[in-house]
């Protein structure tokens, strides 16, 4: 892939601290009130009956997994910030692109990472690892792309390169 050395995971500056910030949560709010829960529960008595104690030590194993699971990925992210970045006049990770299609409808994307994808972000991200993504990266304004969709090729131009 053009522009990022094969096997990193990359992610934005703000996308990892909207991660950091769920980690945050689950393991200084969440799970210390659900821990709080399971031990009023446990306070009821028999354990093997007790259905609040059960649901209580299920959502413990489910936070639990949640927070190693980010743990490792806020662990593995190679952080970009494209505010910090020199404008190249390139398309690269981080980058917002305007492009146009062929009937001169105009669309602007970040370039972003998948696991970007799944935060409430809003419209407008598209991973670097979309074919979208993958044609845009390295281009300059100017260029254009064909990229394949489901409902067929299209040719883009970019517009505009921005490092926001």
């Amino acid at each position: 892939m053009k522009g990022l050395p094969p096997g990193k995971r990359y992610i934005t500056k703000a996308g990892f601290e909207r991660l950091r910030e769920q980690f945050r949560v689950l393991l200084h709010e969440e799970r210390p009130r659900v821990t709080q829960e399971v031990a009023v529960a446990a306070a009821h008595g028999d354990r093997s009956e007790n259905y609040e104690y059960k649901l209580g030590k299920r959502k413990l194993r489910e936070i639990d997994a949640k927070i190693h699971r980010l743990q490792k990925m806020l662990e593995s992210f190679e952080v970009i910030d494209p505010a910090g970045r020199e404008p190249v006049g390139r398309a690269f990770f981080g980058a917002t692109v305007t492009v146009e299609d062929e009937d001169g409808q105009q669309a602007t994307y970040q370039i972003v990472g998948g696991d970007e994808l799944s935060q409430d972000l809003g419209p407008g991200r598209i991973s670097y690892e979309a074919p979208l993504g993958r044609a845009l990266l390295g281009k300059r304004e100017g260029d254009t792309v064909r990229v394949r969709r489901p409902a067929g090729e299209v040719e883009l131009t970019i517009v505009k390169v921005e490092w926001k």
